[in-house]
């Protein structure tokens, strides 16, 4: 059994960060360069997972894709001015191979690294892939089959969708991979989950990748869902081999089938589209929470109390983040201020914390999972100082990861103030009664509220309230209470997060 309800986890680009760690040892770095002092250090910290994104083997002519996009390319270079075609390293979501990138040491590193992560009680989260494939997959010839198929009119129709190729099997127009919303990626193939043959092949994959981590975040896993996936391909995603077409769903059927095999194995959802509780009813321990951090960044204090009013049962499996790698980087999504503020709703509230390398530092710059190095930028002192105390919190103290957690409502303070909606307040209580209330004023301007229940019960006299993010500390007697309800007068974006405790009256 793991140690917390609501863990850690933290995120690391593995290319970008060989990349630079290689740069340090004036050679090509692998997975055995890691250095024990990071791990040490995340370990330190209170981080429960590390996930190692994109450490499968990519192709040649997916890469070439890369580097020959003019859209894509355009991005690149407003990244980085000084781009080199070798730092064009190709998307690791387009797999040539479930096995470690050679670059990285193969799969030896890798095993070797999840000793190392296991000795300091570290998980290790790696992706899967479930909905596309390289284009130079080796089922592309041997089992065409697996995927979407399209004529020569839809070619002409949709160049932007479609691609001739040479199979063993005959030539053939595969589809590229593609949500419904947005034009096929043209370095990636789409697998057809309505081909019981591809199924059972995916489900081998998944066995064996799962055996080499803890856990996987599964890339826009509710693609596979039936509905989603015959809205977007329609009739396309009959069977070219005349099989009968599987409708059934794929998760519950993956996720059974590792389980038998690792009871404790973890699943996280990268989803969208409102169809969260969907994929956590079909397995998933988590899912992506994109609905909370959208309305943060809108500053949207109400939606926010409304989406923390869902049962706890779905915010206990919620990924909450502030950044990942598909994100805007922090920094640059959230002004100062706003930022810490945003980061106190996402990090203290129920659910897995999503944390992504360069967070802490204030980086702004979001680089696409084409490139292999990022630019150099200026680490911001004031926004590592809050970081480590929030996570000094989230280490510290044991409510917030095992606790019980309830919103609580904010009233106004006097008649005709109604900065009071602007508030967002909640507490975790632990063993012995230990109690944090976190209150956040999520409004652009000065706010005042009475925060109700602020002490629970009421069995004291006297209460000592103490900012775990700040200096302050404060008394106040029962008598200076009303029913419980804490006063509260905070700037703009500002935020309390107290620690609670009874004054031992002598």
């Amino acid at each position: 059994m793991r140690a917390s309800a609501y863990p850690s986890l933290y995120q690391i680009n593995t290319r970008v960060y060989l990349e630079e760690l290689g740069n340090e040892l004036h050679r090509m770095a692998t997975l055995d360069d890691v250095p024990d002092s990071l791990l040490d250090h995340l370990a330190e910290m209170g981080f429960e997972w590390v996930w190692f994104l994109g450490v499968w083997q990519t192709g040649v002519a997916s890469r070439a894709v890369s580097r020959s996009n003019p859209e894509w390319l355009a991005q690149y270079a407003q990244v980085l001015p000084d781009l080199l075609e070798d730092d064009i390293c190709g998307s690791p979501y387009a797999i040539r191979e479930y096995r470690v990138h050679e670059d990285f040491g193969g799969d030896e590193a890798l095993a070797a690294l999840r000793g190392r992560l296991a000795e300091r009680g570290l998980d290790l989260m790696l992706d899967f892939v479930p909905n596309h494939v390289a284009l130079d997959h080796a089922w592309v010839d041997r089992h065409p089959e697996f995927f979407l198929h399209a004529d020569a009119g839809l070619l002409a129709h949709e160049p932007q969708n479609y691609r001739p190729v040479v199979t063993a099997q005959g030539d053939a127009i595969l589809a590229h991979g593609r949500d419904p919303f947005f034009p096929g990626w043209p370095d990636t193939f789409q697998l057809n989950y309505r081909h019981r043959g591809l199924r059972q092949a995916m489900i081998a994959e998944l066995a064996g990748v799962a055996d080499r981590c803890d856990g996987l975040r599964c890339d826009m896993a509710m693609l596979l869902l039936p509905e989603v996936f015959r809205r977007t391909w329609g009739d396309l995603s009959a069977p070219v081999d005349g099989s009968a077409p599987v409708d059934d769903p794929f998760w519950p059927e993956a996720v059974t089938a590792i389980r038998r095999r690792r009871l404790d194995f973890v699943f996280m959802a990268e989803v969208y589209w409102g169809l969260e509780y969907e994929l956590q009813q079909q397995g998933f321990d988590y899912t992506y929470d994109k609905r909370h951090y959208d309305r943060l960044k809108a500053r949207d204090a109400a939606g926010v109390r409304g989406h923390l009013r869902a049962d706890l049962s779905f915010q206990r499996r919620s990924a909450r983040f502030l950044e990942n790698h598909d994100e805007s980087r922090a920094a640059d999504a959230f002004p100062h201020g706003l930022h810490q503020a945003a980061a106190i709703l996402t990090f203290l509230v129920p659910g897995l914390r999503l944390f992504h390398e360069g967070q802490f530092e204030g980086r702004v710059v979001h680089v696409p999972m084409h490139l292999g190095r990022r630019p150099v930028e200026p680490v911001d002192e004031v926004l590592g100082r809050f970081y480590a105390r929030l996570v000094a919190c989230l280490r510290e103290r044991s409510e917030l990861r095992n606790g019980d957690w309830r919103l609580l409502e904010c009233t106004p303070a006097w008649h005709d103030n109604s900065t009071s909606e602007q508030f967002v307040a909640f507490a975790w209580t632990g063993d012995a009664g230990r109690r944090t209330l976190v209150v956040v004023n999520y409004g652009p301007e000065r706010g005042q509220c009475f925060v109700a229940h602020a002490f629970g019960e009421l069995g004291s006299q006297r209460y000592t309230i103490r900012d775990l993010m700040g200096d302050a500390s404060y008394e106040r007697s029962r008598e200076e209470l009303s029913d419980g309800a804490l006063y509260i007068d905070l700037p703009a974006w500002g935020f309390n997060v107290f620690d609670v405790s009874r004054t031992v009256e002598g």
